[in-house]
């Protein structure tokens, strides 16, 4: 419903200059009182995290960007800096200890990502625990979500690099081991595939040329450690 009380339909074909607004380009556009979802077949993953501990980051993290570069559009997979909660489901032992984890999802057949994945593992140290699995996809959205429940702080920073240098990593692995809290951390979300594949004008968000998003999250449930 537009500012003047007309109710129209847009799409890449109809009003194409709202279209494009409407997807990234802000707010204020009109009232959206229905959407169109252009959905994509998937039902079982072969997903779920892979954590190391922290001394094997900088291995993990160089083998995780060279084995990336080659993998196929199935895998979606993320390198992360975190430190193990203190809680269940993770062992004891590792309770409260630096890591560095792959989040990893396979849409395909479990054998096939099973196979994909060996050749990262293969040219890294063994990990203190593998957790990937076959699970439904909705599963895997919400794995993590018993260890962020409402009423965190959040303060967030992020950018876009083209690449991610030897040194940028070793940057990273100092600064995540002064994390100030068991729940920050650092990730690194790869740009790729089908991302490249659109034009850089052909939405709002003009960083298409990217190869990460760096994303640092200090997040804390005590508003008087904000600072």
């Amino acid at each position: 419903v537009l500012a003047d009380g007309r109710f129209v339909t847009t799409s890449a074909k109809e009003h194409p200059d709202l279209f494009w607004a409407l997807r990234g380009g802000g707010g204020n556009f009109g009232v959206v009182t229905s959407f169109l979802f252009q959905a994509h077949p998937v039902s079982t993953v072969y997903a779920g995290p892979i954590f190391w501990d922290a001394v094997h980051a900088p291995v993990v993290l160089r083998a995780f960007r060279d084995f990336l570069a080659n993998a196929p559009e199935e895998l979606g997979a993320f390198p992360g800096l975190k430190t193990v909660p203190s809680m269940d489901p993770f062992p004891k032992e590792y309770w409260g200890r630096r890591a560095c984890a792959v989040i990893a999802c396979y849409n395909g057949p479990v054998a096939d990502g099973e196979r994909l994945m060996a050749r990262l593992l293969d040219q890294v140290p063994a990990p203190a625990f593998n957790w990937m699995g076959a699970m439904p996809l909705p599963a895997m959205n919400a794995l993590f979500d018993p260890f962020f429940p409402k009423g965190l702080q959040w303060y967030w920073k992020g950018d876009f690099v083209k690449t991610l240098t030897d040194e940028a990593i070793d940057v990273h692995i100092a600064q995540a081991g002064k994390a100030p809290s068991e729940i920050c951390l650092m990730h690194l979300y790869p740009i790729s595939g089908a991302v490249h594949r659109v034009a850089n004008d052909a939405t709002a968000w003009h960083v298409r040329d990217a190869s990460f998003s760096m994303v640092i999250a200090a997040i804390d449930p005590d508003p008087k450690k904000a600072e």
